[in-house]
């Protein structure tokens, strides 16, 4: 029987206890403060971030973990017996974490211990779950993990409501003058990852417009839906808008999955979605 070591990165946003019990390593990338560095998972709690940043001036500044970081863990694997690893990681598109990876698996698996490096081309839990399941499939060999999580990539989509475009406004998206009146306006848009990058897929009036446009795009899909969790970025809502999925799916048992400082330096306090993994069509 196999023993694969799960490897990921922390943009992934998996739940603490998840990790734990899977046995998932993770990663950290870094969010610098100005002067201030921390290392995202062990420097910075998710609600440490939020305080930050709701007086920050501008966007923190977040940077992919090291080749060395990468090697460091892919040895301590060999090192400790498994058989190989698997390394799945936030989207190439979105950041350098595959590319520092992927590098290090390389020259790890020179040496004789195999690792399998992925691009999810996803953010958030849409990463974080392919880390999950594979941990759930460890036992199998390398090849068939890796061509599962490859499989189920294809058939995961993210969707996310955000709240203020104020954090657009800092990381130079939008100026503040749209910013400004899209405050006013109350516009809250919709965005999807979408081939590993984020994109504009609706804009709506209000939060509670905004909401009704996630929950009908899951009735869309219902009964396609294999897995489905929420993502908040400590929404004060997040309970009923697990309710109202729960209501839709059928689906008793919903995680919701908090989204950490390197997407949420982005999409803003408040932000909320659903990451949907659909049924194989094989």
């Amino acid at each position: 029987m196999s023993r694969i070591k799960v490897v990921t990165d922390s943009a992934g946003d998996i739940p603490p206890q998840l990790v734990k019990d899977l046995g998932i390593e993770i990663v950290p990338l870094s969010i610098r403060f100005g002067t201030i560095e921390y290392r995202d998972v062990i420097d910075l709690s998710v609600e440490k971030f939020w305080e930050i940043s709701a007086t920050a001036s501008e966007l923190p500044q977040t940077a992919a973990p090291s080749i060395e970081a990468f090697k460091a863990v892919f040895e301590q694997a060999r090192a400790d017996g498994f058989d190989g690893a698997i390394c799945i990681c936030l989207s190439s598109k979105l950041s350098a974490t595959f590319q520092s990876a992927q590098k290090a698996g390389e020259e790890v698996s020179a040496q004789g211990f195999p690792v399998a490096v992925i691009d999810s081309l996803l953010a958030t839990f849409g990463e974080g779950g392919l880390a999950v399941e594979a941990a759930r499939n460890a036992d199998k060999p390398l090849h068939e993990v890796a061509a599962m999580v490859q499989e189920r990539a294809s058939r995961t989509r993210i969707f996310g409501a955000l709240d203020t475009l104020e954090n657009l406004r800092k990381g130079g998206r939008i100026g503040a003058a749209a910013a400004t009146l899209g405050s006013i306006l109350a516009v809250k848009p919709i965005v999807e990852v979408v081939n590993g990058e984020v994109q504009a897929h609706s804009k709506q009036r209000t939060r509670k417009r905004a909401l009704d446009y996630l929950y009908d795009l899951v009735r869309q899909v219902a009964p396609q839906i294999e897995d489905i969790s929420g993502i908040s970025a400590l929404a004060p809502d997040e309970a009923e808008f697990v309710a109202e999925l729960r209501s839709i799916t059928g689906k008793e048992s919903i995680m919701v999955s908090t989204i950490g400082p390197i997407i949420g330096a982005h999409a803003g306090p408040r932000t909320i979605g659903v990451c949907i993994t659909l049924k194989s069509t094989s």
